[in-house]
């Protein structure tokens, strides 16, 4: 039986999709419970948003009464302009990798699944920062079973493979295959149309999702950037890439690293940086001028009412107007709407 979703139904699990806290998250669970329609063909999906409740409600009312907290967290709380998690097969060099780019202690050793939880760093690019999350490894014979809720704070994945290793294109295809069991799919722009991504299926070829998760408000699309590491191990890394990428066609853009000599390191924040399409904008006081020692992050196609909500939740719906100074601005000062569309480097000048 077709599902028929409502509009509100959607627009309750569109929100549900961009909401980063639990509390708001589970607010928005609701509302998909109370929008959906009530029939035999979303059974299914009724009783998968009553399970998502439960478990938030359950977290968001802390330990039961007797119990403690223990352990590490699972679940990393967002930081930066986005969250990106290292993932990939054992001894890929994730470790290696988190730690030069972050500065952080993660352990890194010559054996396998030395990574044992979530391990979050910043890495600096421009004036933004980008947390990294280095997870552990992901093998054909195992994932840590909480690795898909610490997934869903994340924007992208750095894929991270070792081609130095012969077994290498089979450790990827594993990769994706137990994330797919956890229903999280790895996803790459189409090559000149930045607006539009695609979605790697189980078996690392080409072609769309199955119909039946395009309504699944549970399965995670993440872009994927793939990093070949320990490229100072091969004489010819760009020449290892391209044999691998015939090997494994996935569409992810890539990049060949080494944390030993330096090579591409300077080029990951850029490349995650136009892999999520990220827009710094910086706000100004009428009378003063921008602030542009801490920018605003927003994706591209983001608008100024966004960017008020990012300023000040509270009064975003009380939005009069805007003045922008920078590309998105036919003129200085231009006065807009909350519907006007900003451009990386914009200064707005919020009016309540």
């Amino acid at each position: 039986m077709p599902a028929n979703l409502s509009p509100e139904y959607k627009s309750a699990q569109d929100a549900f999709r961009r909401a980063r806290e639990p509390p708001e998250k589970l607010e928005c669970l609701r509302e998909m419970l109370r929008t959906i329609p009530k029939h035999k063909g979303t059974e299914h999906l009724q009783a998968d948003i009553k399970t998502r409740i439960k478990e938030l409600t359950e977290e968001l009312g802390g330990p039961r009464k007797g119990a403690s907290r223990s352990g590490p967290e699972l679940a990393i709380r967002p930081e930066g302009a986005a969250q990106i998690a290292l993932i990939g097969p054992p001894n890929a060099g994730k470790s290696s990798l988190h730690a030069r780019l972050t500065g952080s202690h993660a352990v890194a050793g010559p054996y396998p699944f030395a990574t044992k939880f979530p391990l979050p760093g910043m890495l600096a690019y421009e004036d933004v920062q980008f947390q990294l999350v280095d997870l552990p490894p992901v093998s054909a014979d195992y994932i840590e079973p909480w690795m898909a809720g610490t997934l869903q704070n994340a924007d992208a994945v750095l894929l991270v493979v070792d081609l130095s290793d012969p077994d290498c294109v089979d450790e990827l295809e594993a990769v994706e295959r137990r994330l797919e069991e956890k229903k999280v799919s790895l996803l790459a722009r189409i090559p000149g149309r930045t607006d539009t991504v695609l979605e790697v299926p189980p078996d690392g070829g080409s072609g769309g999702p199955p119909a039946e998760n395009l309504e699944d408000p549970f399965r995670l699309r993440l872009p994927a950037l793939l990093v070949a590491s320990k490229a100072d191990l091969y004489s010819d890394p760009e020449a290892e890439l391209a044999a691998f990428r015939e090997l494994a066609p996935d569409p992810f853009v890539s990049l060949a690293v080494s944390t030993e000599t330096g090579r591409g390191i300077d080029d990951l924040g850029g490349a995650l940086f136009e892999l999520l399409e990220v827009v710094r904008v910086y706000s100004k006081m009428p009378h003063h001028p921008a602030d542009m020692s801490r920018p605003f992050t927003l994706r591209r196609g983001g608008t100024v009412r966004e960017v008020a909500q990012l300023v000040h939740r509270g009064l975003a719906s009380e939005l009069k107007f805007a003045r922008v100074w920078g590309p998105s601005a036919e003129f200085d000062g231009q006065q807009v709407s909350g519907d006007h569309i900003v451009r990386d480097r914009d200064v707005v000048e919020l009016h309540w």
